[in-house]
Formats: structure tokens, C-alpha cells, sequence
């Protein structure tokens, strides 16, 4: 999730200060594309006997341009350089947020724990159970879930285990995902192990290693001016899944392991303990709001027009309602959506046909063959599980994080990728400034709610297909595949825009040129009439629209043209094979890793009485895989109001729930004989 990385060279390596500053700082901006929310840096400095540590909660380019940050490295790294040169060891880290807020500095990395510093990159899924497991024997002080890896791997050194065996230990028994980097204050050497293969390393022979999470991040140092004299033509070795490395600062020596051996491992190499030296500012501690009532008043607002939805028109052979965008009945009451569906045959088994396509990509040397995208949903989830255990295939995935990936989906992605031990790179946006980005619209739209306009609160997302071209192009792999659903087809929301629906198109994704056409200029005249809308999200919002509609798909296989999509195998797998967590608010595995959709469904369920969940029952319905009755049944439970899916929104974009919920229940219902409450 987040990005970690390094610089260790030996004694006598011929590294000099300004050569190790600026390997540092490269390293620092090409690691922020996986997390801008806080960073820090550790230094093991044998000239002093001490590991410095700063970290902040701003991203790794502010904290390398601030005035603290020079003063750090003037007295942590520059008394390595003087002299004959000493031993060195650097361990940083750029944080996407998960647990614990960043506000606290004890959370951000790296994690300084029992004379252990820590950097991780990953998600620890059952970090609860293992404070609980080990109380008494092992105490927490923050929220970060690295806190329990560092604990966990002095307690089993303690035991008298190597550094090899305390980390296999770990590994052994946290559940999720993890690429770490670790100083010891009591040894002279460096422990780099990750269970899903992002760590990538370069070495050169005169002393010095660097690594880094992702292999284009470790590519592109090695090639830049003033660091390429001491690696260029060097290999980007790669850590696979459940390996590690243990680097001596004598010699630089590296012993390389395997995560599930039992072969015994090199002892500690001890030296008399390093002070550990925390630079970094007084911790910022948040205090959470006194709870007045406030919950209580808000969940009193939350309104589920059940009845509406049990007695409200709909299609004699699916579930679309009357209020359906474009819809129409004939006299036996069959809408037209149903008249002009063309099955998709989601129920075939077409595996033989798949593994054809396959055998042109998978390689056979053991390097990733395909790019996933990876949103932790529960379809990407179950094609992760297909691509690797059935197909044999080696995915590298792909997240982008918009700052509406929800911690949920984020702990399943740790889940399938460190259970697979699959890499996952995630390129994190500014989640700042798209947060910033939705509370504008949010506000704008508030003053003149229109159900067309609400595509523009997710209009920050759709930048994943720029991302994973540019991924295409950093790895070589020239194989998409895709866990896209063609049952979740939402043309309603384009609808309410004044789109009318194109039943003859291929993809989910795609509009016909007047579409194109229609949809900016239905904004602008929103735009024109709501003024809110000419804010600073404007050129997010047009360079999302054409990473959506005009950036290329070359080789775009979908898994579920192939295999048979059926709700009950992909629960059962994912929740029996890989502890797929679910969200407590809803029956439903769909959707609970998307930050956005329990409100915007709030809103589609209310006015329109529907939402994207009856739309999605109604092509099972068409595909012959449940029947009506089972479908009307489904979509009653599932469009119950999600409430602290719908708190944690508005607290993350910062808007005033009460407020919102009150314009909200005011606006006019589109079906029949209803004045809002």
C-alpha cells in the first residue's frame, strides 16, 4: 500500500554524502505515487552509534523541502562521511494511511518498537487477534498495525531465534499483507522480507545496495544522472513472495531466505546497542468530539421508502421501475430494456477458450505474465483467485487509490495479495485534493440537487486507466485483464443526464460518439445555472472524463466473458479461502469497498425508488439466473440505507451530514402520490 525503500553501503563503499543524498531524495519523489499522506526516514549512522529517525504527516516531497529535514541530514547522515566513511544503513517510507491517523505522528513510519525500527508496506488483517493473543508478553502503544510486526519479531528474538527464524515466525502468524524493512539497535544488520514481492534491490560491487517497492521505482533511480556511475548495467533483482534478505553492515554479505523453510538462519551479529533517536515533532494527538446525540439525530433522519419500493410499478419480467430513465411497458408489462436485452451468456463455461487466450501470455520463467486491475471488490477478489490458483497465471495487480477506497477494501486487498503472494502496486492520487475535489461538487450540488449530476462525485476515479497504461509501459507486460461485470451495467445514472440507453454496445464503459457529445454539455448547463460547479476540481474533472472515454484498452480480456459468474461460489471462496472481510451495514458483498455508493444509492433509492442494486437483480433476472421473486427479495434488503458507510463519507470530504441529509429528504420523489418528510 504505502512505498518503502533504501540505501545500505559498507564501510569503505566510496559512497560519499552528496551521492547518498541524492539516492535519498530521488528515491523519496518516486516513491510518493503510492502514498502522499505522511513520510519519514530512518538512519543507521555507525559514526555516532545512533539510528535518527524524523517523519511528518505531509507528503515525502514537502518533507524534503522543509528546512527540518536539512538539519536532519546534517546530523544524522553527514558524520557517516567524515573520516574513513563508516558503515551506513537508510530505511524510509511513504505513507498511504490506514490504520491510525496520520495526525499522530506515533503512527506514521518508520515505527520505532522495542529497539527495533520498522519500516512496512502492506496491511496486517488480523492485527487485533495478535495483541490479544500476545498480551502481556507484548504492549501496544499506537494504532498502526506495524507496531505489532516489530513487537512480534523482538519477542520471538527474545526466544533466542535468529533473525531469520523471528521473522518467519511473524509472517507465520499475521495474516495480510507485508514488505518490510528493519533496524535493529542491537545488531549490524538490515532485514528485508515481504510475502507479496514488492521489495526490488540493485547492488553494485564496490559496496552498496539500494532497494525499493516497485521494480519500475528501482529501474528509473538506477538510470538518472548522478547515481548511474554506480549502477548502471545492474540487474533490478527481484524478492519474490515469501522471501527475504539479511544484509551484514560488515561486509555486506547477503543471506537469502525463504519465508516457509525451516532451515535455520545466520545468528544475530551483535554490536553494543545504538541509541535510537527520534527527530521528528511532538505528536499531534487528535482528540475525538464529545458525542452529543449526535448519531442518534442523524440516524434519525435516514429515510427507507420500503413500501414505495415493495408497491411501486415495476416490469412484469424484471424489477425496473416506472421511474426508470427512457423506460416503457407493453400491454403485458415488459419494459423495454427487457425487450432489447441481448444475453451475455454468463452462465457459460468457456474455461478451454480462456486458457487459449492464456498460453499467448503466461511465462514460464516465473515473472508476472498479466496486469490486474485490483479494486479489492469482491469480483476482482474472486478473478485473482481464478488467475493464480486455476490458471496458473503470475498477476501483477494494480489499485489506484482516489481517497475513496475504503479501509475495508484496502484490508482485502492485503488479504488476496499476501494469502497469493501476488505484488500489488498502488498509485495513491493527491487524496487531499480529490477529497477537497468531491466536497466542492458536494456543496455546489447541494444548493441545487440534480440526480444527472451526481457521476461528478466519482469523476476522480476514473484515472485508473491512464495509470495502468502507464504500468504497461513501466513493466513490459502487455496483458490486461479486467474483473468488469457485465450484470453491474448502470445506465440509468447517464440516463438522469439525458443520455439515452445504447442497448447495442459491447462494454459496460462505453458511450456512442452523441453520448460523448451530450453528457459534457448536459454538465455545462448545469455549470451555467449552479455556479458552485466552476470550482478547482474543473481540470480533474476534464482529464477524468478523457482517461475514461478516450484513453486506449488494448488488450482488455475479461475474466467473466470466460467463467461463470455465480454469487454463491465467489462468497463461499472468498470468505472460506481467504477470510474476505464484509461490511457490517449491508447483506451484500458489492460494493462495500467503494466509499461513495452508500450515498449515492441514499439518494437514488429515496427519489427514484431504486437503486443500482435493482438494476443489477434485473439482468441476473434476464440471464436466467435467479427469478423475480428471489430478485425483488434481494433488492429489499440490499437498498436499506447504509448509514456508517454514509457517516464515513461525508466526515471524509469534510461536508455536514445533518445538512446534507436534510436537502436530500426534501427533494422531490419521482414516483407517484409522495410529498417529501
Amino acid at each position: 500500500m504505502c512505498g518503502i525503500f533504501g540505501i545500505i553501503a559498507k564501510s569503505g563503499s566510496g559512497l560519499d554524502q552528496g551521492s547518498a543524498e541524492q539516492a535519498v531524495h530521488e528515491l523519496f519523489v518516486l516513491s510518493e505515487t503510492r502514498g502522499k499522506e505522511s513520510s519519514g526516514i530512518a538512519i543507521r549512522n555507525a559514526a555516532d552509534a545512533t539510528i535518527h529517525v524524523t517523519k511528518d504527516d505531509v507528503p515525502a516531497t514537502d518533507l524534503i523541502r522543509s528546512s527540518a529535514y536539512r538539519t536532519f541530514l546534517d546530523t544524522a547522515l553527514a558524520p557517516a562521511f567524515q573520516g574513513a566513511g563508516h558503515a551506513l544503513a537508510v530505511i524510509a517510507h511513504s505513507r498511504l494511511v490506514t490504520n491510525g491517523t496520520q495526525e499522530n505522528n506515533a503512527n506514521n513510519q518508520p515505527v520505532i518498537k522495542d529497539e527495533i525500527v520498522m519500516v512496512h508496506n502492506g496491511i496486517v488483517t488480523n492485527v487485533d487477534a495478535l495483541w490479544a493473543k500476545y498480551a502481556g508478553r507484548i504492549v501496544r502503544r499506537t494504532e498502526v498495525d506495524t507496531e505489532v510486526l516489530a513487537a512480534m519479531f523482538r519477542m520471538f528474538l527474545k526466544e533466542s531465534k535468529g533473525p531469520v527464524e523471528a521473522i518467519r515466525a511473524v509472517f507465520a502468524e499475521m495474516e495480510g499483507a507485508a514488505s518490510v524493512a528493519i533496524l535493529l539497535a542491537d545488531s549490524q544488520q538490515v532485514l528485508l522480507a515481504t510475502n507479496t514481492g514488492s521489495l526490488y534491490f540493485i547492488d553494485d560491487p564496490k559496496g552498496s545496495l539500494v532497494f525499493a517497492s516497485e521494480e519500475y521505482i528501482a529501474r528509473t533511480f538506477r538510470d538518472r544522472e548522478g547515481v548511474k556511475e554506480r549502477y548502471t548495467g545492474k540487474e533490478v533483482e527481484w524478492l519474490k513472495p515469501f522471501t527475504g534478505r539479511l544484509i551484514d553492515l560488515r561486509d555486506l554479505g547477503i543471506t537469502s531466505f525463504q519465508l516457509k523453510e525451516a532451515i535455520p538462519g545466520p545468528a544475530i551479529v551483535a554490536v553494543d546497542a545504538f541509541a535510537i533517536k527520534d527527530h521528528s515533532s511532538p505528536n499531534r494527538v487528535v482528540t475525538p468530539a464529545l458525542n452529543t446525540g449526535a448519531e442518534g439525530r442523524l440516524r434519525a433522519l435516514i429515510r427507507f421508502p420500503e413500501e414505495v419500493m415493495r408497491n411501486i410499478r415495476r416490469c412484469s419480467k424484471c424489477l425496473l421501475p416506472e421511474t426508470f430513465p427512457y423506460i416503457h411497458y407493453d400491454g403485458a408489462g415488459v419494459c423495454n430494456y427487457c425487450h432489447s436485452y441481448k444475453p451475455k451468456g454468463l452462465t457459460m463455461d468457456k474455461r478451454p477458450a480462456f486458457e487459449e487466450v492464456l498460453k499467448k501470455y503466461r511465462r514460464s520463467d516465473g515473472k508476472q505474465d498479466c496486469i490486474v486491475a485490483f479494486s479489492g471488490g469482491r469480483d476482482s477478489s474472486y478473478g485473482l483467485h481464478l488467475l493464480v490458483k486455476e490458471f496458473g497465471m503470475r498477476p501483477l495487480t494494480f489499485t489506484y487509490d482516489w481517497g475513496m477506497v475504503t479501509d475495508l477494501a484496502r484490508r482485502n486487498i492485503a488479504r488476496m495479495t499476501g494469502k497469493l503472494g501476488v505484488e500489488n502496486i498502488l498509485v495513491s492520487a493527491d487524496i487531499k485534493m480529490k477529497r477537497r475535489n468531491i466536497r466542492l461538487n458536494m456543496e455546489a450540488w447541494l444548493k441545487r440537487p440534480r440526480l444527472g449530476m451526481i457521476p461528478l462525485f466519482m469523476a476522480g476515479d476514473k484515472h485508473f486507466f491512464v495509470h495502468v497504461n502507464n504500468i504497461r509501459r513501466q513493466t513490459g507486460i502487455h496483458c490486461d485483464i479486467w474483473m468488469e461485470n457485465k450484470l453491474e451495467n448502470t445506465d440509468f445514472k447517464a440516463g438522469f443526464a439525458g443520455i439515452k440507453p445504447n442497448f447495442d454496445k459491447e462494454r459496460i464503459d462505453k458511450q456512442s460518439a452523441l453520448a460523448k457529445l451530450q453528457l459534457p454539455l448536459y454538465y455545462l448547463r448545469n455549470f451555467a445555472v449552479n455556479p458552485g460547479y466552476i470550482n478547482a476540481s474543473i481540470p480533474d474533472t476534464y482529464s477524468a472524463y478523457k482517461a475514461y472515454y478516450v484513453e486506449p484498452r488494448d488488450v482488455y480480456l475479461l475474466v467473466f466473458d470466460y467463467i461463470p459468474w455465480d454469487e454463491g461460489t465467489i462468497d463461499r471462496t472468498l470468505k472460506g479461502e481467504y477470510n474476505w472481510e464484509l461490511s457490517p451495514d449491508t447483506t451484500s458483498s458489492w460494493r462495500i469497498g467503494d466509499g461513495t455508493a452508500a450515498f449515492y444509492n441514499y439518494v437514488y433509492g429515496l427519489v427514484a425508488g431504486f437503486t443500482e442494486f435493482d438494476t443489477f437483480r434485473s439482468n441476473q433476472i434476464r440471464e436466467g439466473m435467479i427469478t423475480r421473486e428471489e430478485g425483488l427479495a434481494h433488492v429489499l434488503r440490499e437498498n436499506r440505507p447504509r448509514f456508517d458507510s454514509m457517516q464515513w463519507y461525508f466526515d471524509t470530504i469534510d461536508v455536514e451530514m445533518e445538512r446534507a441529509l436534510k436537502t436530500i429528504n426534501a427533494l422531490p420523489r419521482l414516483y407517484r402520490n409522495h410529498v417529501p418528510t
